[in-house]
Formats: C-alpha cells, sequence, structure tokens
C-alpha cells in the first residue's frame, strides 16, 4: 500500500505530513511518500525562495523530474535545509517539489510520480489553510507555494483530497475565514499520534506545525506568534484535519487559478504581486540584506530572564497563554540565530512552563522574578 501526501507549503506542512500518515495508516509497514517544497525560513537558508535539485548533493532519481531527498543529502553552501534531517530522523521518503519551472513543472512532477508508484491515495495536506485564501486578505503572508501547488494538484489526473489541519493556525486566515468552506472532519489528532515526530518538533522552527502538536496533546489557550505576535487560538477545533473540495479551493484562490500555466519561478511571482500585492521571496530577499549586517552577540542568561519577566507580564494584560520560541526570540530582540540557546536557557531553568514545543506563560502568582532560581 503506497500512499502520496503532498505538502502544499513546505516546511512544518512536510512534519504534518508524517503525522498525518501515522495516525491514519500507523498500522500498516511501509510509510508514504511525502512530496515537499526545499523551503526555509531563512535562519536555517539564508538564500531567499526555494532550493532546487541543482542546489543539493547526494540527491536520489526518482524519476525524470523528481529527486528524492535522503539522509545523506546535503545543500550546496551557502543555501541551508532542513530536508536531510527529516529525512534521517523519520522513515518517510522525501521528494523534492522544484518550482522553477512553474505550475507546469510541478504538476508534470506529480503525475511521474504518481505513475511511478501508483499511490493508493494521494492528499494534499495544508496547515493553516491558507492555500483557500483569495489573496486579497490583509493578513496573507506566504501565498506563493501553497497556491502553485495547488494549481498543479488541480491539473494532475488522478484522484486527489485536499486536508486542511489546524484551520487558522498560521495567522494567514482566521478559523471563521476558513470554517465555511471546510468539509467533514477526517481525522483529530491526539498526544499519540505526535509522538512519531516528536524528536523533530525539539529543533524544527514551523510555528503552524509546533502549535498543531501541542494541541494535539491538549494545550488550549491563546498563542501569540510571528514577530508580529500575531493572537493564535487553540481550541478544541485546532487539532482537527477536514477534507476540502479541491474544485471550490481552487475556485477562492485566485493566484492559483492565474499561475496553472506557468513555466518559470519568474512567472508566479509576477502573478504574486499583481494578484496580493506582494512577492514573499521579495520579503525573504530584503530581510536577507539585513540579517547579513547583524552580529549576533553571544546570549546574556540574566538579561533575557530579565527581558522574559517584563514581555510574560504583559503578555499576561493581553490573555495570552502561550508563544513560541520563534516569537520569543524577536520579542526579547534577539537574533534568529540565538533561539536555540534561548530555548535550552528557558526549559533549563523553568521545565514546567515547557508545553512541548510551545512556551506556556504562567499566572502572576506563579512567574519567576527573572532570575535563575
Amino acid at each position: 500500500m503506497t500512499r502520496l501526501i503532498v505538502a502544499a507549503g513546505g516546511g512544518g506542512d512536510a512534519v504534518a505530513a508524517a503525522m498525518l500518515d501515522a495516525a491514519l495508516y500507523g498500522d500498516h509497514d511501509d510509510q508514504a511518500v511525502i512530496l515537499t517544497y526545499a523551503w526555509d525560513r531563512l535562519l536555517i537558508d539564508p538564500l531567499p525562495g526555494p532550493r532546487g535539485s541543482n542546489d543539493f548533493t547526494g540527491l536520489e532519481q526518482i524519476t525524470p523530474t523528481v529527486w528524492k531527498v535522503p539522509a545523506k543529502a546535503r545543500p550546496i553552501a551557502p543555501a541551508g535545509s532542513a530536508l536531510p534531517r527529516l529525512a534521517a530522523e523519520l522513515p518517510h521518503t522525501f521528494a523534492l517539489i522544484d518550482l522553477r519551472q512553474g505550475a507546469e513543472g510541478v504538476t508534470r512532477q506529480i503525475e511521474e510520480l504518481v505513475a511511478h508508484i501508483q499511490p493508493t491515495t494521494i492528499d494534499l495536506l495544508d496547515v493553516g489553510g491558507d492555500v483557500l485564501a483569495r489573496g486579497d486578505e490583509p493578513t496573507l503572508k506566504s501565498p506563493l507555494a501553497d497556491s502553485l501547488t495547488l494549481a498543479a494538484c488541480g491539473q494532475v489526473n488522478a484522484p486527489i483530497r485536499l486536508l486542511i489541519a489546524g484551520p487558522g493556525l498560521d495567522g494567514e486566515l482566521s478559523p471563521e475565514d476558513v470554517r465555511g468552506v471546510l468539509g467533514p472532519v477526517v481525522h483529530t489528532f491526539t498526544a499519540k499520534d505526535v509522538e512519531p515526530v516528536s524528536s523533530v518538533l525539539e529543533w524544527h522552527p514551523s510555528e503552524a506545525t509546533g502549535m498543531l502538536a501541542a494541541a494535539a496533546r491538549g494545550v488550549r489557550g491563546t498563542c501569540e506568534i510571528r514577530d508580529a505576535g500575531l493572537p493564535i487560538p487553540l481550541t478544541d477545533e485546532t487539532p482537527t484535519v477536514h477534507e476540502v473540495d479541491l474544485d471550490e479551493a481552487l475556485s477562492r484562490n485566485e493566484l492559483a487559478r492565474a499561475s496553472m500555466s506557468t513555466t518559470t519561478l519568474d512567472q508566479v511571482e509576477a502573478l504574486s504581486r499583481e494578484i496580493c500585492g506582494f512577492s514573499e521571496i521579495d520579503y525573504e530577499r530584503n530581510k536577507a540584506l539585513w540579517l547579513k549586517e547583524q552580529r549576533p552577540a553571544k546570549l546574556d542568561a540574566e538579561s533575557a530572564l530579565s527581558q522574559l519577566a517584563q514581555f510574560e507580564a504583559e503578555a499576561r494584560s493581553r490573555r495570552v497563554t502561550h508563544t513560541t520560541f520563534r516569537h520569543l526570540t524577536e520579542a526579547l530582540n534577539l537574533h534568529g540565530s540565538q533561539r536555540d540557546d534561548l530555548r535550552r536557557l528557558l526549559i533549563n531553568t523553568r521545565p514546567e512552563q515547557y508545553a512541548a514545543p510551545l512556551w506556556s506563560i504562567t499566572n502572576a502568582d506563579s512567574t519567576h522574578s527573572g532570575q535563575t532560581p
């Protein structure tokens, strides 16, 4: 029994795909093929935009245009990628979506892979639901990858099921924005479903999939994410996975429809600027230039804990109960490369506040003063 899961936006969607495969098919000996982008945050990959097959060594060819990313693969410096580490820690086959030839190229890759592995099921998975964006939402930040994958899947001559996990979790569309489009619940993640990817969640920077896992473990409240501190509700609906009609998603997503005949990434970017008003790769280009000028100092534990105390007090006044380590790093004015050091410091000094993989903001009467105990 071979299964194909297409991770709509790459990144955390690939981790969620591994969770989904374990949850739905954990009693089978084989593992799904996960088709995903190599498109990571600048903390992992300092180069803007997605990586293609020519950006790696050690890839293994599956079809003429599809390459497997095994644990031995390495991105060619200065590029970076989380995919080889995912391949090392998870038993699934990770195949690379290369969008340099636009939607036509991605469609060809999916069709070749389907013909080669002949999967019994094909799922297109998106955490949060921004694949359902029209394109004009003011909160939309990263529509390009999801829209291009949707455009490609809409042209593949095979039945593909579109699944939305954790509606609203990415902060780009609210649960209310997508609720009317959501179909039946296919699955509700539980703590048991998170176990196969628990080691990955300790280092992977995806905020949306991290909150999905935390909610599956029972965490409820309001979580602040990203540099802007977006408040995301964690409710009983958060760990659910819904089926959505793929044609309906295409009818909503203007960028996906417009991108169907694209043959280059430049064409997709131009359409994104025209339809959505921006290209997220432009944002990454600007941020990459800014990051080059930053010189992070060694983390000062006493200063970080003192700043944390102030942040937590202010967060409680906003009725925030949790946050991500990415947002904490931003809120404490630390460099992104200091995230792991901050995470280790806080977990070591206040393990009771670690709501894996989130940070719990305690009540006032149980908050430390900011000093190391």
